[in-house]
């Protein structure tokens, strides 16, 4: 049966949008108290996801007194912080040779230290807090299908051992280790980290906003800021007024005036099955919190959920003509059907299970595809993400970088080298988007060469990575 099939034969019981399955899950929240007018803070945050809530979180751990002000549009964790595939990994958007453009081949190192740390740092944060996210950490599986996936695979191996990232960062599993763990169909072989975890972004979220509303950072919710500048962020409730005004927007900073070609609003979509009966789990063999990936272009991630499901993402619509975002988590129904059929493809014991849930959300992408944490000290203006999908865990690392150099503190954090890295900006349109388009035109289509028997790497994968500097 094919994906259009059948999403076509369960889509009346499909719940698509509603921001997302996670939020169905614990319930939408009500927007909190709105700014009620002018006020003064030290630090005031735009954005109310992750890397705006870890900022505020790292400041007040480090100096309680701060006055610190979060504004989120919506409610906390709308956005990605509360769509994403639950990945709460090590991995590092971007080319590791640009970040060492910045800092040196140490500092590339460091960097990828401190994001396997970051992990166990999370971790012990909603352990401490007492932060319920179903979190349980058994690693990520990179999982190679076919020959040219396999290939890439192993440079993946060669690039990390180059670097001297040593065998703690990821090893390669045999297709018998693969299939000890999880059944993807087809397996030829995986690359291993231990340095992942799998989390409920929802409950993630919203925990860490009370973590910081605890420890008296004001968050104002259902308040819409429509202009940054130095020393204010102006909503139409009021003024903020601040020394330092933090831009924590990521996928959402294209709605800013003047900001439009910083980071490019790249869509990711998402399915989640009902709970898969035992005969089908038992077929899978996917018994513990493993997160699953694949090694194709237009990859794919997914996750095993606490309550038994599967959830399983990928790019839909990768990108709207002038940086248009989704509409509360809907998506398109050939997204729907692409997503499942990559599902059935790699577990075919799901066949027949009902999708109960699909949505998508947006990344930001800087336009050389690495994160970078900003300050200005003239200005006191400063910015962080750009994570490119990897997300969950980066902005806890990444706004650790932000409040040290907000507060100027020489730590390793402030040292690391997305540190006041800057890069150009996007091209205007339609150029950006004919680029972006044409990048995920030329990987499924390579996909597709490959998975049909290409005992190579499609050479248009090289043609699209060439085509956006990816």
């Amino acid at each position: 049966m094919s994906g259009r099939d059948y999403a076509s034969r369960q889509e009346e019981g499909l719940t698509n949008g509603g921001v997302s399955f996670w939020y169905r899950e614990i319930g939408i929240p009500t927007p909190g108290p709105a700014l009620p007018g002018h006020t003064q803070a030290d630090v005031c945050i735009v954005g109310g996801g992750l890397t705006g809530l870890w900022t505020a979180y790292h400041l007040a751990e480090a100096q309680p007194d701060l006055r610190i002000v979060v504004l989120e549009k919506e409610f906390a964790g709308y956005g990605a912080s509360g769509r994403n595939g639950g990945w709460l990994s090590a991995e590092l958007s971007g080319d590791l040779d640009r970040y060492a453009a910045t800092g040196g081949r140490d500092g590339v190192r460091r960097l990828v230290r401190a994001m396997e740390q970051t992990v166990d740092d999370v971790i012990a944060v909603c352990r401490q807090e007492g932060i319920d996210a179903d979190v349980v950490k058994d690693g990520v599986l990179s999982v190679a299908r076919t020959e040219p996936q396999l290939a890439r695979l192993e440079a993946t191996l060669a690039e990390a051992a180059e670097w001297g990232l040593g065998p703690g960062h990821a090893r390669r599993l045999t297709r018998s280790e693969v299939r000890d763990r999880v059944r993807v169909e087809g397996a030829l072989a995986a690359i291993h980290s231990p340095h992942a975890a799998r989390v409920q972004p929802a409950k993630l979220v919203r925990g860490l906003l009370g973590t910081v509303r605890r420890r008296g950072v004001v968050v104002h919710e259902g308040t819409e800021v429509t202009a940054i500048g130095p020393g204010r962020a102006v909503t139409p409730h009021g003024t903020v007024r601040a020394d330092v005004v933090l831009r924590c927007l990521e996928g959402y900073t294209a709605a800013l005036p003047g900001s439009r070609r910083d980071w490019l609003p790249m869509n990711s979509s998402m399915v989640v099955t009902e709970p898969l009966p035992d005969a089908a789990w038992a077929e899978i063999g996917w018994d513990g919190a493993e997160l699953v990936g694949d090694g194709a272009n237009a990859y794919s991630y997914a996750q095993r959920t606490a309550d038994g499901r599967i959830a399983i993402g990928g790019r839909g619509i990768p990108y709207r003509f002038g940086s248009r975002t989704d509409v509360d988590g809907i998506t398109q129904r050939w997204t729907v059907e692409s997503l499942a059929t990559v599902l059935h493809s790699q577990f075919p014991a799901t066949y027949g299970v009902p999708l109960a849930h699909a949505w998508c959300g947006v990344l930001g992408v800087p336009r050389d595809w690495c994160a970078n944490v900003t300050l200005d000290r003239r200005t006191g203006l400063g910015s962080a993400g750009g994570y490119v999908g990897s997300g969950l865990s980066t902005t806890y690392l990444a706004a650790r970088t932000l409040a040290d150099l907000v507060l100027d503190r020489d730590t390793e954090a402030a040292r690391l080298p997305w540190a006041n890295r800057r890069g150009r900006r996007w091209e205007p349109e339609p150029l950006r988007w004919v680029g972006v388009r044409a990048m995920y035109l030329l990987y499924r289509e390579a996909d597709r060469r490959e998975a049909a028997g290409l005992r190579r790497s499609s050479r248009l994968t090289r043609v699209a990575n060439a085509l956006t500097g990816r």
